[in-house]
């Protein structure tokens, strides 16, 4: 998954919640350019903040393990 790929998610569910982007930063705790991008995807956003908005949206994340050197998967 991917920074764009969990941005589009985030935005699909605050449209399906009926949620501002400046709705969901204040129930995040965030700053409402902190929504815009991740609904953007932009890489390299600190993990806790994510999480908290995540959680908001009722998203969980979770981590699977697979060996990388055997699937030829670049870390």
């Amino acid at each position: 998954m991917t920074p764009e790929d969990i941005g589009t998610a985030a935005r699909t569910r605050r449209v399906e919640l009926g949620l501002r982007q400046r709705d969901l930063a204040d129930l995040a705790g965030v700053s409402e350019r902190l929504i815009r991008e991740i609904e953007r995807g932009k890489p390299g956003l600190r993990l806790d903040t994510l999480l908290r908005v995540l959680d908001v949206l009722g998203f969980q994340l979770s981590l699977t393990h697979f060996d990388a050197l055997r699937t030829g998967a670049r870390p």
